[in-house]
């Protein structure tokens, strides 16, 4: 028999033992979440409840297969005729049972992300669209806008305006290319995966008797991360379960980080309008990190606008408070986080020990210094900095010009002109080594060729530091860069900025190109189960894992939060809670870097800002470290936040306080700018610039 009082704390045994009505379970970080749900799966079984009645939605097939397992386990048998897996292997199981109502075969085929791109080529190229325009969106992006227009249920001149804005001029023949997909999948009998979500809603609505059905045959619900449901997903439950079914919805709307796939928090939030007897149950006792950690957690959540309340207690008491370092500048912030993680590794085996940031790119400079230390990593989330196509592209311009008889950079940077292929490319590398004279003519017969080549011979005349020859490369490589990755090149700039800056603490090309290709091969890591590395990983892709250290860079005004956000006060409150998922992922130590001051591409440098979650924070929740330009880090007062590099007297000292202003109401004053301005976070505007005189502070 399971001892289901003994095995588990007091919230986890109400949230197992509450099977009848409604049940929202906000599970905090930490808490014990798939051991719940896995032990009222046991719990219903062993209570005589017939298998085949409990439906349990997860995000991923592994995740159910993996809960469905433990929970025979604890039975000491294995659980038989429990549905469980995704939305879309559910809505599919239904949908078959029932095509011939919608008017599909029961024989409809499900297309994955390659079908859908290759019909959507097919579409375009049958209606003339984008015929002779390099610049009209790829098949990929076409198809990546028309899927998230439908999981947000935005338009696509909504979507397009939110995150394409550069694509609005196609958006006419966009919607036409998304219309005759819709009709050629029902012409067909195909459905891609949005489809089986909003067709078995359909279904539902329009046919009372298959509702009724579903709702017999399953008594009890449980969806696991229901904070990552979309609109779509959260209907199908209300209607699943009914207003006062047996459904348990488990999540934490302060995990709630994918909006851009579509997952919307209000399902969580409002859950209860959904259904109206709701019982809310909190896990608060947390397994996972230290209680100085999981303090400062709580003081992120307690500034979040919409939320549940909740304070995360900790199993283990005592830790080091979390540590704030601010380095002297970007570039000295990797060198520190390098040196602490040498020094840590002598504690901790280096597969314990995780670098988390906003965007890829913002690790390009720290994976440069792992590379020169010897320290294998691996990154996640992200592309390497030397796998980055564009990143590719660039490198390959200064080999070719520090090494002319690298082919392997011919190839690439002559591919990037127009009418030139391999042959051409085999031909011209042959010439140059062998015939000068016969290439010269052909390199003069063609524009490109000819532009290509001055630039290239210019730069080999002298000898340029490698930020030099950069900045000459990029003009002529940028109107390439722009039709080459034209979806998405906006994207991908601030990787290029960071290339430029990191070249402009070099004076020698060959050094530079050296440095930035010495990385411990990923072979050597392969099929080792003793292999050891660093993890460097987005957020996104951290979340639901752990490390006994997680060291947080960029934490200044526009890289994190992220510049795209700074007027929404939606996306706002999702980077703070992205932020939260950052930090309660270490277990041990957690760290956080600041710079003091941010380096342009020109080697240039500019005062950066504390990130707002950081001028929010009370002081006393972390341990507040700056680095001295010897490279050591010396610690800043107790219960004083060091100034930041614009600091002044006066408003400055009205940081962090509350005032109110004539339009906007009450805010959160979080910075100063000379000399009589103020930053604030007004809720419902997000992040205003106000003269003094325009506000009554508190």
């Amino acid at each position: 028999m399971i001892d289901i009082e003994r095995d588990l704390n007091p919230a986890q045994y109400e949230a197992v033992t509450s099977i009848h009505g409604p049940v929202l379970v906000i599970a905090g970080a930490g808490s014990g979440k798939t051991r719940t749900i896995v032990y009222r799966l046991a719990h219903l079984v062993n209570l005589g409840i017939n298998p085949s009645s409990i439906l349990l939605l997860t995000f991923t097939k592994k995740a159910a297969q993996e809960m469905l397992f433990r929970a025979g386990r604890l039975l000491g048998r294995e659980v038989e005729g429990i549905s469980g897996g995704t939305f879309h292997s559910f809505a599919n199981m239904v949908l078959r049972r029932f095509s011939s109502y919608l008017g599909y075969k029961r024989e409809f085929s499900i297309i994955d992300q390659g079908d859908s791109q290759d019909i959507i080529k097919q579409i375009k190229e049958s209606l003339g669209i984008g015929k002779g325009d390099r610049s009209f969106p790829k098949k990929n992006t076409i198809f990546s806008l028309i899927s998230r227009s439908r999981n947000t249920e935005l338009s696509l001149e909504e979507v397009m305006m939110e995150g394409a804005s550069h694509l609005l001029m196609y958006v006419e023949e966009m919607e036409r290319i998304y219309s005759s997909y819709t009709e050629f999948k029902i012409k067909h009998h195909l459905m891609d995966y949005d489809d089986l979500l909003f067709n078995l809603e359909k279904l539902l609505l329009e046919y009372g008797e298959v509702l009724e059905w579903l709702r017999l045959r399953f008594t009890y619900l449980m969806v696991d991360e229901y904070q990552d449901t979309n609109l779509v997903q959260g209907r199908l439950v209300r209607l699943i379960g009914g207003e006062e079914g047996n459904v348990m919805a488990v999540g934490d709307d302060a995990q709630s980080i994918y909006s851009f796939r579509g997952a919307t928090i209000k399902n969580i939030l409002e859950f209860k309008k959904g259904f109206p007897s709701t019982k809310i149950i909190k896990l608060e006792q947390n397994y996972r990190s230290t209680q100085p950690i999981l303090d400062l957690g709580n003081e992120i959540l307690s500034h979040a606008r919409d939320k549940y309340e909740k304070k995360l207690v900790a199993i283990r008491k005592k830790g080091p408070l979390p540590q704030l370092i601010h380095t002297i500048n970007d570039r000295t912030q990797a060198s520190i986080v390098v040196n602490k993680i040498e020094e840590l590794s002598r504690t901790y085996p280096l597969n314990e020990i995780a670098v988390l940031f906003r965007a890829g790119y913002q690790s390009y400079q720290i994976e440069m210094l792992l590379g020169k230390s010897s320290i294998p990593y691996k990154k996640f989330g992200g592309i390497k900095f030397s796998e980055a196509a564009h990143i590719k592209d660039l490198l390959a311009y200064l080999k070719l010009i520090h090494n002319p008889w690298d082919y392997i950079s011919w190839q690439r940077v002559l591919a990037l002109l127009p009418g030139i292929g391999p042959k051409t490319i085999k031909r011209l590398y042959e010439s140059y080594i062998s015939d000068k004279k016969y290439f010269s003519s052909r390199v003069n017969s063609h524009l490109e060729l000819k532009a290509l080549f001055g630039l290239i011979f210019t730069l080999q005349k002298d000898k340029h530091p490698p930020s030099f020859v950069l900045e000459r490369v990029m003009e002529h490589y940028l109107p390439i860069f722009k039709e080459k990755y034209h979806d998405d090149y906006p994207r991908r700039i601030p990787g290029i900025e960071e290339l430029i800056q990191i070249s402009s603490g070099y004076s020698d090309v060959e050094d530079f190109l050296s440095d930035i290709t010495l990385e411990p091969p990923d072979s050597a890591l392969q099929g080792d189960p003793l292999a050891q590395y660093v993890t460097l990983s987005t957020i996104h892709s951290a979340k639901g894992l752990e490390w006994a250290v997680v060291i947080l860079i960029d934490m200044v005004e526009d890289r994190f939060p992220s510049r795209h956000c700074a007027n929404d006060p939606h996306a706002l409150e999702e980077e703070r809670r992205l932020f939260y998922v950052a930090c309660t992922r270490a277990k041990d130590i957690l760290i956080l870097c600041s710079p003091r001051y941010l380096l342009s591409r020109e080697g240039d440098s500019y005062p950066a800002r504390p990130s707002i979650f950081i001028q929010e924070m009370s002081p006393c929740v972390y341990e507040e470290m700056e680095e001295n330009y010897t490279g050591a880090l010396v610690p800043v007062r107790k219960g004083q936040k060091s100034p930041s590099p614009s600091s002044k007297a006066g408003l400055e000292e009205m940081v962090g306080r509350w005032c109110h202003h004539r339009i906007f109401g009450r805010g959160k004053i979080i910075g100063f700018i000379p000399p009589n301005k103020l930053r604030i976070n007004f809720a419902g505007f997000g992040i205003k610039v106000i003269l003094k005189e325009y506000l009554s502070v508190e």
